[in-house]
C-alpha cells in the first residue's frame, strides 16, 4: 500500500514537470529521477509507466522518457445528460465496498479492510507457487467448468463431513461466489434473510441482483435463532445469508446448539441456508467444524475462500451444494463468468500442497493473536468507556460507541486524523440500533502501528464528546 502510494505521488510530481515541457523533450534520466525526489529506482520505473499508459510520456529503451505529442483540445465537454435518463434509478451501490477496498492516504494507519497486511500474507509462498504452476503443461489451457480435480478434492477433504470432490464448485473468489449463489436461488424481489449486522459487501450484491435484504438480530453468539422461525413466517424468504464462524463485523461464533437450531428451522421453511466461511483460516482458536458437515439433505450452500489467509488478488474460492441446487449454481456460474483463471487454479493448487502452507496458518493464527491484545490493550488505555468484544477468530473488533455519536462523521474524522476504521452503520441493513465502530488489527503493519491508530482515534473521539 505504502509503495503505491509513492508511486502515485511521484507520478502526480511528474505529470506537473511533463506539462512544462514541450513534446519531444527529455525528462531527467531515471538516476537523476531517483537522487532528486529520494525514491526507489522501482519506484521511478512504475511511475513512468503509468504516464506512459495515459500518453503523457514516451519511453525510448537506452534513450529515456520524453513528453508526449498533445492531442488537440475538443471542443468542449460533452454533454452526457442524456445517460441519466436512461440509466434511471441506480440498483447498484457501492460506496460501502469502496470504504473498505480504498488503500489509507499516505500516512495514515489502516485499521480498516478485509486483507492481511502484506508482512501477513505468504508472498514469498505464492511466488514459488505461480512459477510452478505456470510451468505445468497445461497451465494455460481451459480448467474442467467446474475447477481442477485437485482443487476440488482439497476443498472437500478440508470441509468434512459427507462432502465429496463432485459437491465442489470452485469460484473466482468469495465476492462472486456469493452473487453467483444468490443469482442461482432467487428471483428479483425475492427477499433474503441476513444477519444484522453483516458484511456490506453481501448486502450491496443482494440488492444489485434485485433481492430485498431482512434483518435477523445477532447477538454475542451470533444469529439470534429464536427470531429466525418468525422472520421466515413474516417475510415468506426462502434463503438466508449467515457468517456462523468468525463473524463479520462481530466475531461471534455461532455454537452447536445455535447452528442445530438454524438448520431445523430452515428445514421446517423449506429454505436454503448460505454458510459463509469467508474467516476459517483466520482463527486464534479452533473454530467449529462447517454447518455443512452436519448437514445431511442439502440444505446448505457453503462459500469457501482462501483469499483472506493469503492475498486480495488470489480471487479463488469454492461453493459446495448438492442436488439441484449444485446444477442451478454451476449453470449460473458458467453463463455469468464461465470458469476461473487456471493459472491461479493451479497455483492454488500448488500452495495448499507445500510444506509451507501449515507454517503460513500457524504463523498467522500467532499475529492475529497478538495483534489482537495489543489492540485490546491500548483500548483500554486510551478509550477505556467503550464496549469491545474479543473475538475467537477473523481480523476486527467490534467496538460500541456512546449513545448519540454519529459514526459515519467520526470514521470521516479520524481519517482526517490520520487513522482509517469503519463506520458501523453500513454493516446494518436497516436502521441501526446504537453507533459503532469496526476496527481491523490485521491491516495495519506492526503492532506499534496499531497502538498509535488507536491513539489517533481516541483525540479524535475525545474532542467530539468534549
Amino acid at each position: 500500500m505504502q509503495n503505491d502510494s509513492s508511486v502515485l505521488a511521484l507520478a502526480d510530481r511528474l505529470r506537473t514537470e511533463v506539462g512544462r515541457l514541450r513534446p519531444g523533450e527529455r525528462l531527467p534520466s531515471s538516476r537523476a529521477l531517483v537522487a532528486l525526489h529520494r525514491v526507489s529506482p522501482v519506484t521511478v520505473t512504475r511511475a513512468l509507466g503509468l504516464l506512459a499508459a495515459e500518453g503523457l510520456v514516451v519511453t525510448r529503451p537506452g534513450s529515456g522518457a520524453f513528453a508526449a505529442g498533445r492531442p488537440a483540445p475538443l471542443p468542449g465537454p460533452a454533454d452526457l445528460g442524456w445517460q441519466a435518463v436512461a440509466l434511471g434509478d441506480r440498483a447498484v451501490a457501492a460506496d460501502a465496498i469502496a470504504w473498505l477496498l480504498t488503500p489509507p492516504p499516505e500516512g495514515a494507519i489502516a485499521l480498516s479492510g478485509g486483507y492481511l497486511h502484506p508482512s501477513l500474507q505468504p508472498v514469498r509462498a505464492m511466488a514459488t507457487a505461480a512459477g510452478r504452476a505456470a510451468r505445468r503443461p497445461d497451465a494455460w489451457e481451459l480448467p474442467p467448468l467446474s475447477g481442477i480435480a485437485e482443487l476440488r478434492a482439497w476443498f472437500a477433504r478440508t470441509v468434512g463431513g459427507q462432502v465429496a470432490p463432485a459437491d465442489v464448485l470452485i469460484t473466482g473468489g468469495g465476492q462472486q461466489s456469493l452473487s453467483t449463489v444468490l443469482r442461482a436461488l432467487l428471483p428479483p424481489g425475492a427477499p433474503v434473510l441476513v444477519e444484522s449486522p453483516t458484511y456490506p459487501g453481501a448486502l450491496a450484491t443482494a440488492r444489485a441482483a434485485g433481492l430485498h435484504p431482512v434483518p435477523v438480530p445477532v447477538d454475542a453468539g451470533g444469529l439470534r435463532t429464536g427470531l429466525l422461525t418468525e422472520a421466515f413466517a413474516m417475510t415468506g424468504a426462502r434463503v438466508l445469508y449467515c457468517q456462523p464462524t468468525f463473524h463479520n463485523p462481530t466475531g461471534a461464533v455461532l455454537d452447536a446448539g445455535r447452528r442445530t437450531q438454524v438448520l431445523a428451522v430452515a428445514r421446517a421453511a423449506g429454505a436454503f441456508v448460505i454458510e459463509d466461511d469467508f474467516a476459517r483460516h483466520l482463527g486464534i482458536e479452533p473454530g467449529p467444524p462447517p454447518m455443512i458437515a452436519q448437514d445431511g439433505d442439502g440444505r446448505v450452500v457453503h462459500i469457501a475462500s482462501l483469499t483472506k489467509a493469503t492475498a486480495p488478488s488470489l480471487r479463488v474460492a469454492a461453493v459446495i451444494a448438492r442436488g439441484p441446487v449444485a446444477e442451478r449454481i454451476r449453470a449460473t456460474q458458467l453463463v455469468g463468468d464461465f470458469c476461473p483463471a487456471r493459472p491461479l487454479q493451479e497455483t492454488l493448487v500448488e500452495l495448499v500442497g507445500s510444506p509451507g502452507w501449515p507454517r503460513h496458518l500457524r504463523a498467522v493464527r500467532t499475529a492475529l493473536k497478538s495483534r489482537r491484545d495489543a489492540t485490546l490493550t491500548a483500548l483500554a488505555r486510551d478509550l477505556p468507556g467503550l464496549e469491545v468484544n474479543r473475538p475467537a477468530g477473523g481480523c476486527h473488533l467490534w467496538v460500541r460507541l456512546p449513545d448519540g455519536t454519529d459514526d459515519v462523521e467520526l470514521a470521516e474524522a479520524a481519517l482526517r486524523a490520520g487513522v482509517l476504521v469503519s463506520a458501523g452503520r453500513p454493516f446494518f441493513p436497516a436502521e441501526p440500533p446504537a453507533p459503532y465502530l469496526r476496527i481491523g488489527y490485521g491491516t495495519a503493519a506492526s503492532e506499534a502501528e496499531l497502538a498509535e491508530g488507536v491513539r489517533r482515534l481516541a483525540a479524535v473521539i475525545g474532542g467530539t464528546t468534549a
